[in-house]
């Protein structure tokens, strides 16, 4: 009744916009298997029995990582912002928000761990690049917290600037392993609520 019938369905291109072009080139790198085999291996151990369980957000009913990465995300992106609005006048309220951002990453990094678990290769690979991205991301805020510390504000808005590019990229290869693939704990419950779509995805190899 509303939309394209299903005889419309098969006229239409296939081709991926450019981003999405990108994700599938990650998809599809393989020399990302070693990288992603270590990071395995460590979220194996975190996603173990009750703590594992908590850290994919199962109490909730669905995965805890995407409601956590708002936290490290906001706080540093206020920092950036406070410091190229106010400059060395708001240097001490910088230095919070980029050590809060920093703190509050370290859950977010074990929730999304915990999630490793449910990949496949494909997704793996794209985890793992995220992963780097958030680790770099991640590294330059600090930098730029010991570089407001020693007083070398132009070095910090360099590093506030690459942390804020690293992390955005990871953010978008985080969005497509959610959005997309559809990678995340969520109650079987969802599945036949009869609200939703019935979600399917092929079993980890």
């Amino acid at each position: 009744m509303f939309g394209p019938g299903p005889q419309n369905v098969s006229h239409r291109s296939t081709r991926l916009p450019a981003v999405g072009r990108l994700a599938a080139s990650v998809e599809r790198a393989e020399w990302l298997d070693a990288p992603a085999q270590v990071t395995g291996k460590v979220a194996a151990a975190v996603s173990a029995g009750a703590a594992g369980r908590l850290l994919r957000g199962e109490p909730l009913g669905h995965a805890a990582h995407p409601m956590l990465t708002d936290l490290p995300i906001g706080f540093w992106t206020s920092a950036v912002t406070l410091d190229l609005c106010h400059g060395r006048r708001a240097r001490r309220e910088v230095m919070t928000l980029l050590a809060l951002g920093t703190a509050s990453a370290l859950p977010t990094v074990l929730t999304g761990m915990a999630e490793w678990q449910t990949t496949g290769p494909p997704e793996s690979r794209v985890g793992s690049l995220h992963a780097a991205l958030n680790g770099i991301g991640a590294s330059c805020f600090v930098g730029a917290w010991c570089a407001h510390r020693s007083r070398r504000r132009g070095a910090a808005v360099l590093l506030e600037a690459a942390g804020s590019v690293a992390s955005s990229v990871a953010g978008l290869l985080g969005g497509h392993l959610t959005t997309v693939r559809k990678v995340g704990t969520r109650d079987p419950a969802y599945l036949t609520d009869g609200i939703g779509p019935e979600l399917s995805r092929p079993a980890p190899a």
